[in-house]
C-alpha cells in the first residue's frame, strides 16, 4: 500500500516582491511564503527549507525509533532538529540533524551506530541524497 501526501502552493507577483502560501491537504494549516524570508530570513513566514526540515526531523525520528526497536531498545524520548541550509543562486546545500535521545540501556557507541543507520535509511534522507547530510547525536 502506498500513501500520497499533498500540499498546494499559490504565488502572486514577481519573485522579489511577490508572496504566496502553502496549504497542507491534511488541514493542519495554511502558511505564508515569500522570497525575503527564504533568502534573508527573519520573517514570520515559512520557507520550503523549513518545511523540508520539518519533514526530515520527523522522518528521522521515525526511522530511529524503528532501528532502535529492531535492536531491542525503546526510546523514552527523541528530539531532533533538522537545519536545512539554502544559498540563493546555489540552492539547498545540506541538512544537519541534531539529535538528543533518552534510551534506557544503550551505550553511546551503539546509539551512534543506530543513529547513523537511521540517517542513511530515513526516506527523506534518501530523497535528499544530492546534498550533504550530517548528524550530531547525543544521549540525554
Amino acid at each position: 500500500m502506498s500513501v500520497t501526501s499533498e500540499a498546494t502552493s499559490t504565488w502572486s507577483g514577481s519573485l522579489p516582491e511577490g508572496s504566496g502560501s502553502v496549504t497542507a491537504a491534511s488541514g493542519i494549516g495554511t502558511f505564508p511564503i515569500n522570497w525575503k524570508a527564504r533568502s534573508e530570513g527573519g520573517e514570520p513566514t515559512t520557507t520550503p527549507e523549513e518545511l523540508l526540515a520539518a519533514a526530515h526531523s520527523s522522518c528521522f525520528n521515525m526511522a530511529l525509533s524503528n532501528e532502535l526497536g529492531q535492536a531491542g531498545f525503546t526510546p523514552e524520548n527523541v528530539r531532533t532538529t533538522a537545519s536545512v541550509t539554502f544559498v540563493p543562486g546555489t540552492g539547498i546545500t545540506g541538512s544537519h540533524l541534531n539529535v538528543s535521545a533518552s534510551i534506557p540501556g544503550i551505550s553511546a557507541e551503539k546509539f551512534d551506530e543506530i543513529a547513523n543507520g537511521a540517517k542513511a535509511g530515513c526516506p527523506v534522507s534518501q530523497a535528499l541524497a544530492g546534498v550533504d547530510i550530517t548528524i550530531e547525536a547525543t544521549l540525554a
